[in-house]
């Protein structure tokens, strides 16, 4: 049985709930983060607590922890959930009103939710297919905020296609996928879209282009074209959960070779080491 946080108590899953006023409910009025845990360490914990601050900021709600306070309210979290490798997501809405109002409530108290799951397994042989659909979602892709319904709609459209992600594309630009962030390979070199406020700063992606550079493979941060994804050698999907997950099939046509490529192939390598450096406590956090 899993054990949740939720505001100031940890207790079974199936005992949290919060207020039908609660305005993550009524309104999406919260931000999300995730977080993995390999061997009950917690990955890249002071960017994700940046980000964290950045989405808090961004909708103009005072962070109610201190990044200490959220590790070690994190780390009990682990401990209680017996470690091991995990998923673990957090949830701050701007909380409980008297009444349902659009406008900001002049006191509230966030309601925040801390909770675990297994880390699902990596697929084997590695590879997944995903489809082009256009960019639906709001100005504000920078914020991690919990109102998803445009990437749940792009996401189950490429689900009914066949596909398990959807990249997304604005005026011919690609700028992510529905839950993921898209690198391009051509010519042995690496493309991902440039931060903005059109995608999300992903921490798995920020570590790619770090371990990318230190290995001394070219990569550019900068505008990807739609017509410079189709025509790739390789096209590879971040995200918390699914690490560095190499696009075999765009639109159901092969993309290169049909299977993960050499460059893939090599950065994979470097992650799964940097993985077993966070395990062996080897990487701070």
């Amino acid at each position: 049985m899993s054990i949740v946080y939720l505001n100031g108590e940890f207790l079974p899953v199936e005992r949290a709930t919060v207020s039908v006023l609660d305005r993550g409910f009524l309104f999406g009025d919260g931000i999300y983060e995730v977080i993995p845990v390999y061997g009950g360490r917690l990955f890249r914990l002071p960017q994700h607590l940046q980000r964290l601050q950045q989405s808090l900021e961004g909708i103009r709600l005072q962070n109610p922890l201190s990044h200490a306070e959220w590790g070690a309210l994190f780390r009990e979290a682990v401990a209680r959930n017996g470690g091991g490798d995990l998923s673990m997501y957090l949830q701050v809405t701007r909380g409980f009103v008297a009444k349902r109002d659009h406008a900001f409530p002049a006191t509230a108290t966030p309601t925040i939710l801390v909770m675990t799951n297994p880390l699902p397994r990596r697929p084997n042989p590695p590879g997944v297919s995903a489809i082009v659909a256009r960019d639906i979602r709001w100005d504000l892709c920078h914020i991690k905020a919990i109102t998803l319904l445009p990437n749940t709609l792009l996401r189950q459209e490429a689900i009914e296609a066949g596909a398990s992600e959807a990249i997304l594309v604005r005026h011919g630009v690609v700028t992510e996928g529905a839950a993921s962030n898209v690198f391009v390979v051509s010519g042995g070199r690496v493309a991902t879209p440039a931060k903005g406020t059109q995608i999300l700063p992903g921490i798995t992606r920020d570590l790619v282009v770090e371990l990318l550079h230190e290995a001394g493979i070219g990569c550019e941060e900068r505008v990807v074209t739609i017509d410079e994804l189709r025509a790739a050698d390789e096209v590879w999907l971040t995200a918390a959960t699914r690490e560095v997950a190499p696009v075999v099939r765009l639109e159901g046509a092969p993309v290169g070779t049909g299977a993960p490529g050499p460059v893939w192939k090599a950065v994979d390598d470097l992650y799964q080491d940097y993985k077993r450096r966070v395990r062996e406590g080897l990487v701070e956090n």
